[in-house]
């Protein structure tokens, strides 16, 4: 089967439909259906588009992932104007933060709806973390100090943009600039817009239409990577100034 077959069929079982219930819902047979869930046929861009738009999920995600490795109470508690974003967990059943690596955020927003590339993304599990689900993103530039070029800001994810707080910092993933680290000074409903400002008053404030907002991370904490160079910037070496972060949390909690 392929995995557009694999996910419809999976799709639908997870809202507890039949066949014939879901083709009417679509408005196709459920002879279509099954084709598709037994990959006979494969479905055309209108449908696509409709199922989309029915299982609020991208098209990405359906046609390239393999949506049986999501977190499943990720998958029904995305809204309306939402879309999917792969959830990783551990054996455990805990969420895990996929660290974005600053050569594959150019990728990002080709990928960020789809499972399998998120799944080749380097992981960690910080356990200090607020609840919600959490990603960290590379910061480029130097429009945001103190947090300097080589830094990583992980952020949480921010479901719907009515939730966000003035005057907080996001990574702001939108269709046009891609990743962005600003400051988020002003929202208006009835403009349908946000207002972007840097820290570092050599740049300009700028708006951006919430339609091309594909997703915000609210600022969570900052890995300053500042104090390794650039032959020594890798995963290990995240990975041993995170279990140190953990100790001297460890050492203020018992105090």
């Amino acid at each position: 089967m392929t995995k557009i077959a694999n996910n419809l069929k999976f799709l639908r079982q997870l809202k507890g439909l039949s066949q014939e219930q879901m083709a009417d819902e679509l408005e196709i047979t459920r002879s279509r259906i099954g084709g598709y869930e037994e990959a006979r046929n494969e479905p055309p861009i209108d449908l696509l588009i409709k199922l989309s738009e029915y299982f609020h999920i991208a098209i990405d995600a359906l046609v390239r992932g393999d949506l049986r490795k999501t977190n499943l109470d990720g998958l029904m508690k995305v809204g309306k104007n939402r879309i999917l974003f792969p959830i990783l967990l551990d054996s455990d059943g805990n969420d895990m933060v996929e660290l974005i690596p600053l050569k594959a955020s150019a990728g990002y927003l080709k990928g960020y709806a789809d499972p399998e590339y998120i799944e080749k993304l380097p992981q960690m599990r910080l356990p200090f973390l607020p609840t919600g689900k959490h990603r960290a993103f590379p910061i480029k530039g130097d429009s945001m100090p103190p947090i300097r070029e080589g830094s990583f800001v992980i952020g949480k994810y921010l479901e719907r943009i009515e939730d966000l707080k003035i005057g907080n910092t996001y990574i702001v993933v939108t269709k046009d600039d891609g990743l962005s680290y600003k400051r988020i000074m002003h929202y208006s409903k009835k403009e349908a817009a946000i207002e972007l400002h840097s820290d570092n008053k050599m740049y300009q404030p700028y708006k951006v239409k919430t339609e091309e907002v594909l997703e915000l991370w609210e600022y969570t904490c900052c890995l300053n990577m500042n104090q390794y160079d650039n032959t020594e910037l890798n995963l290990d070496s995240i990975m041993n100034m995170l279990k140190g972060l953990k100790v001297e949390i460890e050492q203020i909690k018992k105090r």
